[in-house]
């Protein structure tokens, strides 16, 4: 294909990943604040950040086998289209009366089910979409994106969930699938690297083959190990904003538009992220990136447990936020760049098994535990910020990385 071919085909995946990504986020901001509208529960607010997180941990090497077998595009586009069908089942059980916690939470884990299977063959689709040259621009345009879309949108979300009731913004995001999968199936250039047919036949080889990489790359290895820690605290983030702006900061779960700021601090800080580690990771290479945007995480995630105004945790939660994506930014760009094409769902997949499907679901519960045995919102942060404590102290105690920062490696 010629570059323009190749530039109108990213275009059609960047339109798609953006428009996803939109009504992800308006179900990141609706689901929570309508189970806690549900049920008043700190737990059961938890739930949800733990439903959607433990698919990876339950399917994400299965998914990366599967992702770099099976035609990528046609996977895709069947994937968005039965996400869509599972999320309109939110209003209309809504609109029926017959809307559950039990029922919000279930869709909640099979959509991330669906999306586990996505996200593999997202991730090698990239790398076969724009080649290997071009994937540090690409994928850094395509973070820049989605996470601009991650600013936007939750204020807009968490102002409609002020306005009205949070269960009917679930079909604008069962919409936003439709179209995905539509702008997907419009995509002319390959993003299957090899045949289906010229796979190995036994689907745990494909497996071992993606374990294997990451037992042989050390740094890429610590990363993904202390990066379960890191997501954890994410996790114990993203299950205790709701409770922990109403218990600690004043802002109210439905009528206060406060929450709405709240919600677009974190996007805010990857949208800063974005802009740094291109640059930052080229010059000082992923180790030491790592060892220094890892403590600047723990700083910030220290900082918002502490503060009691609502205006100073704006602050400190977009600092979080951008150290944060600092973090995932550096290790996922440096996985890519090593990974062999036909590796690319299976190595990616399974570090984010590692990382998110295991970090994240266990620091919501941790968060969520501690915060119903009378510790609050507050406590739940705060046990979820000691875990992130301990990561980036076997990060700093590790010769491996100490060593590679010593001779760093600059990303491409």
């Amino acid at each position: 294909m010629t570059r323009v071919e190749i530039e109108k085909a990213f275009r059609r995946y960047l339109a798609a990943r953006v428009v996803s990504v939109a009504g992800s986020v308006v179900s990141v901001v609706a689901l929570p604040v309508l189970v806690y509208q549900l049920t008043g529960s700190a737990g059961w607010t938890s739930a949800v950040a733990v439903a959607e997180a433990l698919p990876y941990l339950l399917f994400g090497l299965v998914a990366g086998a599967v992702a770099d077998r099976a035609p990528r595009r046609v996977l895709m586009v069947g994937l968005e289209l039965a996400t869509a069908v599972l999320l309109a089942s939110v209003p209309l059980a809504w609109w029926l009366g017959l809307l559950t916690a039990v029922h919000v939470l279930l869709v909640a884990f099979a959509v991330q089910v669906l999306f586990v299977f996505f996200d593999a063959a997202n991730f090698g689709a990239l790398p076969t979409l724009v080649g290997r040259a071009k994937l540090t621009a690409a994928y850094s345009k395509l973070y820049g994106a989605t996470t601009i879309v991650e600013v936007a949108v939750p204020p807009l979300a968490g102002l409609a969930v002020v306005l009205a009731a949070p269960a009917p913004l679930m079909a604008l995001n069962a919409v936003t699938a439709v179209a995905s999968a539509l702008l997907i199936r419009a995509i002319t250039r390959p993003l299957s690297a090899v045949p289906a047919g010229e796979r190995p036949a036994r689907l745990w080889s494909d497996i071992g083959a993606g374990l294997g990489f990451l037992r042989r790359e050390p740094v890429v290895r610590l990363l993904t190990l202390v990066g379960m820690t890191h997501a954890a605290a994410g996790g114990a983030w993203v299950a205790m904003l709701v409770p922990f702006a109403d218990q600690a900061l004043g802002v109210r779960a439905s009528g206060d538009a406060r929450l709405a700021v709240l919600f677009a601090c974190w996007g805010i800080g990857g949208v800063l992220a974005a802009r740094l580690v291109p640059r930052l990771g080229a010059r000082f290479g992923p180790a030491r990136f790592a060892l220094t945007a890892l403590p600047c995480s723990l700083l910030a995630a220290v900082a918002t447990t502490l503060t009691t105004h609502w205006l100073l945790a704006v602050l400190t939660v977009i600092c979080w936020g951008t150290a944060h994506s600092a973090v995932v930014l550096n290790a996922v760009t440096y996985r890519q760049q090593l990974s062999p094409d036909e590796l690319q769902a299976r190595v990616n997949t399974t570090g984010r098994m590692l990382a998110w499907g295991v970090g994240q679901p266990a620091g919501a519960a941790l968060a969520g535990a501690v915060a119903v045995t009378g510790a609050g919102a507050r406590g739940g942060l705060v046990a979820g910020t000691a875990v992130l404590a301990a990561g980036v102290a076997f990060a700093w105690l590790s010769p491996t990385l100490r060593a590679r920062a010593r001779t760093p490696e600059p990303l491409a």
